[in-house]
C-alpha cells in the first residue's frame, strides 16, 4: 500500500492528553495514584451557565448554527474583551470554534503557508509545535530561560527574524510556565512584530488567572498598529470550568476573521448548538465565580511553591499566572532514584509515576527537557499528599 502522509505520520500525540490518559487508566486500575497532568480546573461549571444548556435542549435548539457562531454568543464575546481588556471588537471580527485549539489551528491556516517560519518561545504548550509543522510550515524556537523568568525579550525576538518568518506565537498568560508578560514587555515585543511585520497570534485563554493582584493586559490592546496584526485566541474552558463543552473563540481583524470562518466551514462547521447557549451565558453573565476559583488558584499555588521550594532536589520559580508549576529537575540529572537514572523530564515523570505514584507532565515535548510541570488545579489535600509522595520518593 502506499505510505501515509509524511506530514501526519511525523506528528506526535499530545503529552499531557497521554500522562492524563495514563493517570486515569491507572486509577480504573484501583491504583492509589494522585494527578497532576490536567490542564483543566477541578471546579464544576457554574449553575447559571448549565442551566443555559438544558434551556437549549428543552427549547430544541440542536440545529446547524452560522459556521462562525451564533450571534448572541458573538456579541458576548465582544463584551467581555472590552469590560475585561479595554478592547472594541464587533461581532464580525470573532469566529467560534470548538475549543480555543481549533480556533488557534484556524488561525494558522487563514495566516500560513508551507514553508512559512513561526516564532514559539520555550517552554511552549506541546501543541503549538506540531500544530505548525501540521502545516507543513517551520517551527523556530526562541528559548526563554528560567533565571529570565521564562520570558524572551525584544532582541531574541528580531534576531530570529527572516525573510520566511510569518508569525509569532505568545502565549500570555503561559502553560507551563504561568509567566506573566507586563505591558511594558510586552510593548517591547509588539514593536519587533510591527517593524519586521509579523502578525501576533495571541494565545490568552489563561488571562483571569492572574495573582497577586497584577492587571493583565492584552497585547492587541498596545495600538492600533499592533492589533490589526493580532489574532487573539481565547474561550471558556479555563476561566468557567467549561472544559468538556468544547467553545473557543478568536477575535481578528474582520478580513482574517472571514479566512478562518472559511476554512472552519469546511472542516468542522460551528461548535454544538447546546454548548454555545451555555458559553453565551457565561461571557455575557455574571462573573463572580471567575473570580473565586482565581483565588482559591491563587492559594494553591502559594501553598505549593512553599512547599516545593523547602524540598531539597528540586526547585521552581512563582508562577503569576495560569495554574501550573514548572518544577527544576537540574540537581537530579545523572542520579539513579529506584534504580532509575535520571537523564531527563521523561525518565523523572516515568519513574515518579511508577515508584511515587504521582502523575506530573514532562517538559521534553515542551522545550524545556529538565522540568516537569505540576498542575494545581487540584485540591489542597492532592497537592499535600502529592509532596509527601515528591519527599518519600526522593528519599529514598
Amino acid at each position: 500500500m502506499k505510505e501515509l502522509s509524511q506530514i501526519a505520520s511525523t506528528v506526535r500525540a499530545s503529552t499531557t492528553l497521554a500522562i492524563d490518559a495514563m493517570f486515569k487508566q491507572m486509577k480504573a486500575d484501583g491504583i492509589d495514584v494522585i494527578g497532576f497532568g490536567a490542564g483543566e480546573p477541578d471546579f464544576h461549571t457554574p449553575d447559571n451557565i448549565k442551566e443555559a444548556g438544558y434551556a437549549a435542549i428543552r427549547d430544541n435548539f440542536t440545529c446547524y448554527t452560522p459556521t462562525a457562531g451564533i450571534p448572541e454568543l458573538r456579541k458576548a464575546a465582544c463584551i467581555r474583551l472590552k469590560e475585561d481588556c479595554g478592547l472594541d471588537y464587533v461581532p464580525a471580527q470573532i469566529v467560534m470554534a470548538s475549543g480555543a485549539k481549533h480556533a488557534l489551528y484556524g488561525a494558522l491556516h487563514a495566516l500560513v503557508d508551507p514553508g512559512d517560519e513561526v516564532i514559539i518561545p520555550a517552554p511552549f504548550w506541546v501543541t503549538y509545535f506540531e500544530m505548525v509543522r501540521m502545516l507543513g510550515a517551520i517551527p523556530v524556537i526562541i528559548t526563554a530561560e528560567e533565571s529570565a523568568g521564562f520570558k524572551i525579550t525584544p532582541e531574541q525576538l528580531a534576531a530570529a527574524v527572516t525573510p520566511k518568518t510569518k508569525a509569532i506565537l505568545l502565549n500570555n498568560p503561559s502553560n507551563p510556565t504561568g509567566m506573566v508578560y507586563s505591558r511594558e514587555e510586552l510593548r517591547a515585543l509588539a514593536d519587533v512584530c510591527v517593524e519586521k511585520d509579523l502578525y501576533i497570534v495571541a494565545d490568552e485563554i489563561y488571562y483571569r488567572l492572574v495573582y497577586d493582584g497584577r492587571t493583565f493586559t492584552s497585547i492587541a490592546a498596545l495600538g492600533a498598529d499592533v492589533k490589526e496584526r493580532t489574532i487573539i485566541i481565547n474561550g471558556v474552558s479555563k476561566s468557567y470550568a467549561m472544559t468538556g463543552w468544547r467553545v473557543g473563540y478568536a477575535a481578528a481583524p474582520e478580513h482574517i476573521a472571514k479566512v478562518m470562518s472559511n476554512y472552519l466551514s469546511h472542516s468542522t462547521g460551528a461548535p454544538c448548538s447546546i454548548a454555545q447557549k451555555a458559553a453565551a451565558v457565561a461571557l455575557g453573565g455574571p462573573q463572580e465565580t471567575v473570580e473565586e476559583m482565581r483565588k482559591a488558584f491563587e492559594q494553591r499555588r502559594n501553598h505549593l511553591v512553599e512547599r516545593m521550594n523547602a524540598i531539597p532536589g528540586v526547585s521552581c520559580l512563582k508562577p503569576e499566572g495560569a495554574f501550573y508549576v514548572m518544577m527544576n529537575l537540574k540537581e537530579l540529572l545523572g542520579k539513579t532514584i529506584h534504580g532509575v537514572t535520571i537523564h531527563d523530564a521523561d525518565d523523572f515523570a516515568d519513574a515518579f509515576l511508577k515508584y511515587g505514584l504521582v502523575a506530573t507532565v514532562p517538559c521534553t515535548g515542551f522545550g524545556a527537557p529538565d522540568f516537569v510541570r505540576w498542575s494545581y488545579a487540584t485540591s489542597m489535600e492532592n497537592i499535600d499528599a502529592g509532596l509527601d509522595r515528591l519527599e518519600r520518593f526522593l528519599a529514598e
